[in-house]
Parts: structure tokens; C-alpha cells; sequence
């Protein structure tokens, strides 16, 4: 399948006052292609939560170029980022985030209604087959305080599946789960890549994790040491 540039990053700056200028990410460059699974790696404090957070649009406030899709995202309105994420950005974090009072059918199905571009029938089979394709349909109509962590984990990632995106960005999503459970949602993450040709970003402190995925950016003291 064609290789497609996905995500880009250009000579990218942040820096914090509190009270003195506090240089936190200096010259970041890299670019992500469709199918890559990659992993930010860093001790604490080396910046990958920052990186993160720029990466995934949800702060402006750097110097340097971010494109996402061939798209600068740099002069986009506050409206228009909130777009660019539902639609071409999925995220599953440390914690899942799933609404106790649906089931996981529905926490599925809650960023599809937000981009509004199916018919809620059609995003409710758009969602069973995305548990099914991760062997957890059977959970479907249970409420998502019934589910193990595990469980939930797997019904996040659907979930960050159900709006198709180009990228999906992983915040430690290891990190409250045991060794078997993360091997789930590694061998999970690698299907997406090898089946749907999606572009995995993970942070992640779990290197044993990091090593298994095809590409390791490394930070050091906010810059890249290793890509």
C-alpha cells in the first residue's frame, strides 16, 4: 500500500515562564507515514506529554510547523481544530475515559455523533464491527462499569476508530493495565497499522512496549536524540 505522509513536524519550540523562560521541546523534526506504529520515548520532564499535546492540535501556543495531512494547522481557528481532530485524530489514554452511564456500543458510537456525518443506525453497525474486529462484541450491550480494564481499554481504542481516522494518538495507554493486557493492546495497535493502514503515535514509558513498535522517537532534555 502507497506510503502517505500523515503527520510532519518542522523545527518545533516551546517554552514555559514560571517565572524564567524554561525551554521545553527545541527543534523537534519528524515526519509519520500511514502504517507507521511509532512510540515517543523520554524520562520524565524530557517533554513527550508537551509534544503530545501540540502534535494532537490542542496547543498552539509553539514556534515551528506542524502539518497534518499536507495541512498546516498553525493559523486554524479554535472551531477549525476542533474539526480537524474529531475527524482525522483518534486518542486513547491511560484512563478510557468511557461514559459509566452508556453502554460500549454507545461510547463507541459518542465521537461519530459529534462529527454528525452518519445516520445514527448506521454509526450503531459502523461500531459493532469495529468490537467485532476486536473480538469484543459480546461486550456490546454491557454498561461500561460492568467491563474490566482491559475491556475498557479495547472499547477506547474502538472507539478512537469509529470516525476513520488518518492518525491515532496513544497517551500511555498502557499504564493501568497488566503485562497480558498490554500485549492485547500492542498486538491490537499493530493490526490497525498492518490491517488498516493507520498511523499509530504512542507515548508510552513502557519501553519493553516501545521496542516492539517499528519506529522509536526518543527524548532527551526536549530534543530528539534518536528517530
Amino acid at each position: 500500500m502507497e506510503k502517505k505522509t500523515i503527520l510532519e513536524a518542522r523545527s518545533i519550540y516551546k517554552s514555559f515562564y514560571d517565572p524564567v523562560k524554561i525551554d521545553v521541546l527545541k527543534d523537534v523534526s519528524f515526519r509519520l507515514n500511514s502504517g507507521d506504529y511509532a512510540s515517543i520515548i523520554g524520562r520524565s520532564g524530557s517533554g513527550k506529554s508537551t509534544l503530545l499535546y501540540i502534535l494532537s492540535t490542542m496547543d498552539t501556543d509553539f514556534t515551528g510547523e506542524l502539518l497534518l495531512d499536507g495541512i498546516s494547522v498553525r493559523k486554524k481557528s479554535e472551531k477549525e481544530l476542533a474539526a480537524i481532530r474529531n475527524e482525522k485524530i483518534g486518542f486513547v489514554f491511560q484512563f478510557h475515559y468511557l461514559l459509566n452511564e452508556f453502554t460500549a456500543l454507545k461510547n463507541v458510537m459518542l465521537p461519530g455523533f459529534k462529527l454528525n456525518k452518519l445516520s445514527e443506525e448506521e454509526l450503531e453497525h459502523n461500531a459493532y464491527e469495529l468490537l467485532k474486529d476486536l473480538g469484543i462484541e459480546k461486550l456490546a450491550k454491557k454498561m461500561a462499569n460492568q467491563l474490566s480494564g482491559g475491556e475498557k481499554q479495547r472499547v477506547a481504542i474502538a472507539r478512537s476508530m469509529i470516525n476513520d481516522p488518518l492518525i491515532i494518538m496513544c497517551d500511555e495507554p498502557t499504564g493501568n493495565l497488566d503485562t497480558k493486557n498490554a500485549d492485547i493492546v500492542f498486538n491490537i495497535f499493530k493490526e490497525l497499522t498492518e490491517v488498516y493502514n493507520k498511523t499509530l503515535l504512542v507515548v508510552t514509558h513502557d519501553l519493553d512496549f516501545a521496542e516492539k513498535t517499528g519506529r522509536i522517537i526518543e527524548l532527551q532534555d526536549g530534543k530528539v536524540i534518536r528517530e
